[in-house]
C-alpha cells in the first residue's frame, strides 16, 4: 500500500510542478518520475534548511517544491 501512496504523491507533485513551470504535466509516467526525483531533492533541501514537513500534504509540498527546483535547473542547463 505504501508504494501506491508513494507513486500517487509523485504523480501529483510532478503534475503540479509541470503546471507551475510549463503550463501542463508530462503524462502519468513522466509526472511520477519528476515527482519522485523532486521528492528526493525536496527532502535533501528541506533537511539542509532544517524544515520538517509531516503528513500527506507535507510530502506533496516537499516533492512539488523539489520538482519545481529540478525543472528550473533542467531549464537552465538546456539554455546553456
Amino acid at each position: 500500500m505504501n508504494i501506491i501512496i508513494f507513486l500517487l504523491i509523485g504523480a501529483v507533485a510532478g503534475w503540479l510542478a509541470g503546471t507551475f513551470m510549463k503550463g501542463g504535466g508530462f503524462g502519468l509516467l513522466g509526472n511520477i518520475v519528476v515527482g519522485i526525483v523532486g521528492a528526493i531533492i525536496g527532502g535533501f533541501v528541506f533537511g539542509l534548511l532544517s524544515i520538517s514537513a509531516n503528513g500527506l500534504i507535507g510530502s506533496i509540498i516537499t516533492a512539488t517544491l523539489g520538482a519545481v527546483l529540478l525543472l528550473y535547473i533542467v531549464k537552465l542547463v538546456k539554455k546553456a
